[in-house]
């Protein structure tokens, strides 16, 4: 008997999903939003860091405040809107990684937490 993968719509593995703004204001403005809507279950607004990336054929360098979200796979279709329609940068960087181990009570937590 093989087992099917849960769809999107109800699957319950969490992600990692990083993402960086251009300022601590922005950031802690997207968290609040994010965990108050559930589409995470927390965000971690870390230290400002240096970011050095090529944008149309430039060598950029900028500020830029990394955050940190934990969400499930069923929430992240929702989540990646949301930043998207809260961000100022016309190609934002958000990328998510799945969560092979971890505690399994704080991955439930994330889970309930988002509305799992």
């Amino acid at each position: 008997m093989s087992a099917t993968a849960p769809t999107p719509s109800d699957d319950p593995r969490v992600l990692l999903v990083f993402s960086n703004m251009p300022d601590q204001d922005s950031a802690s403005a997207l968290a609040a939003a994010l965990v108050e809507a559930r589409l995470v279950a927390c965000v971690n607004v870390l230290a400002a860091c240096t970011s050095v990336y090529r944008w149309q054929g430039v060598v950029e360098t900028a500020t830029e405040v990394p955050v940190l979200m934990k969400t499930t796979v069923t929430r992240y279709a929702a989540l990646e809107a949301a930043i998207r329609a809260r961000h100022p940068y016309e190609l934002p960087e958000i990328v998510a990684v799945p969560v092979e181990h971890g505690l399994p009570a704080y991955l439930d937590w994330v889970t309930d937490e988002t509305g799992g």
